[in-house]
């Protein structure tokens, strides 16, 4: 990024809280519009199942846009990748807020879920150099920025509902201060170059020709990602639920507007909790013992959602399933990161690529459903997802604590999450 400001020189610490605010603010950017889609739902006259249609616009741009990440990231840099992606992101959900026309909007997150995956991408790349600089892991309370910026923007959100505030200003407003604010986090998030060639170390394969060795190790390497792909996905579920579902959810339940627009803001403040924790549990228990433990909470906080008879019992469901699915995706990013056999940002690029079709699956069938039964039932899709997770993690994880993987990257040069 330009040279903006004269700030100190670089060091670990400060690496990683550049990299800690580029995550907050990719999440409080998009969270910020999702209180406000009641609104907007009615505002178009949409049905159910219009608007699952509708807010897969997001994530269809995501899922076009995503495998090119790795790319963009290698030819542009991390920093500037995510520093320039979040201006444009804002300008797209500035354009979003000022829509009225739904095929506008549509269009708008379309280009907001394109920008964001790369974004997304690149600050995960700076947070695994960031990882391996500072020796330790830090990818948990990197994705726990992430939801506490989330859960932010969603009591922005819910703040302007409740104050009638225009839809456009609170984006316009809310945009232009958290680009300034991504802008300033890539300067301070920067790796030296001296130091970043010595964290990389590639593969070996000695005695086995270069071709053949890259063949083989991207094969390999695909085989590696799938899991983490599925697992990914049904972490990601509980988000695209409370970000689109749970406000709807909450008011037929009986929730004021501006009581329902804070769903978002519990699933996601758990979520924060939960990856605030995620290094320490995961240094006890190991990485299969805790993605299992959060597989079942997710299905269980589901379950509690969809008996619940009164809607302060559906937020304890929300908390539970976003305290569930809070290490999911880090594990799986970081997994990701040290995947041998593909150039750099690829592995990470690809899994979010792959992850991002759940965004596009997952509303259109909770929608479908819902109008085929009801809101509540469609619920349930929440609670196989948490089961499923659960099943994966018993079967594909390696059965290992954090301080193994560890020592292991010490001996490797691999990142460890």
């Amino acid at each position: 990024m330009p040279q903006l400001l004269p700030f100190p020189a670089a060091s670990p610490g400060r690496a990683r809280t550049g990299v800690s605010l580029m995550f907050f603010t990719n999440g409080v950017l998009f969270s910020a519009l999702l209180p406000r889609y009641p609104e907007i739902k009615a505002a178009f006259g949409l049905t159910n199942s219009q608007f699952g249609l509708l807010v897969i616009a997001f994530p269809v741009g995501a899922l076009v846009a995503a495998a090119f990440g790795g790319r963009v990231i290698r030819r542009v840099g991390a920093l500037r990748t995510n520093g320039y992606g979040s201006i444009v992101l804002a300008a797209a959900l500035g354009v979003a807020g000022f829509s009225h026309s739904v095929w506008l909007f549509a269009a708008a997150l379309v280009v907001a879920g394109a920008v964001d995956s790369v974004v997304d991408a690149a600050q995960n790349v700076q947070g695994v150099v960031a990882e391996q600089w500072r020796g330790r892991s830090v990818m948990n309370s990197f994705h726990a920025l992430w939801s506490v910026g989330a859960a932010t923007g969603g009591v922005i959100g819910a703040a302007a509902a409740a104050a009638n505030v225009a839809p456009s200003t609170q984006m316009l407003v809310n945009g232009i201060v958290w680009a300034v604010v991504a802008v300033l986090a890539c300067r301070l998030a920067a790796v030296p170059a001296e130091v970043r060639g010595t964290l990389r170390v590639e593969a070996d394969h000695h005695g086995v020709p270069a071709g053949t060795a890259d063949r083989s190790a991207r094969r390999h390497a695909w085989r590696l990602l799938l899991p983490l792909v599925v697992l990914a996905i049904c972490g990601t579920l509980v988000e695209d639920v409370a970000n689109n579902w749970a406000v709807l959810f909450l008011g037929d339940a009986g929730a004021s507007t501006a009581i329902a627009g804070l769903g978002l803001t519990v699933a996601l403040g758990a979520q924060f909790i939960g990856r605030l924790l995620g290094d320490p549990m995961t240094d006890r228990w190991g990485r299969e013992g805790v993605a299992r433990a959060g597989g079942l909470l997710i299905g269980g906080g589901a379950l509690l959602i969809v008996t619940s008879p009164v809607y302060p019992l559906a937020f304890a469901g929300f908390a539970i399933a976003g305290f569930g699915c809070a290490t999911l995706v880090p594990a799986a990013f970081a997994a990701a990161g040290r995947i041998s056999g593909l150039p750099e940002g690829t592995g990470i690029a690809i899994l979010g690529w792959l992850m991002r079709i759940g965004f596009l699956i997952t509303s259109p069938i909770i929608g479908w459903l819902s109008d085929l039964t009801s809101l509540r039932t469609a619920m349930l899709v929440p609670v196989v997802a948490g089961l499923l997770a659960a099943l994966i993690a018993h079967t594909q994880l390696p059965k290992r604590t954090s301080r193994q993987d560890t020592a292991e990257a010490t001996r490797t040069g691999a990142t460890v999450d």
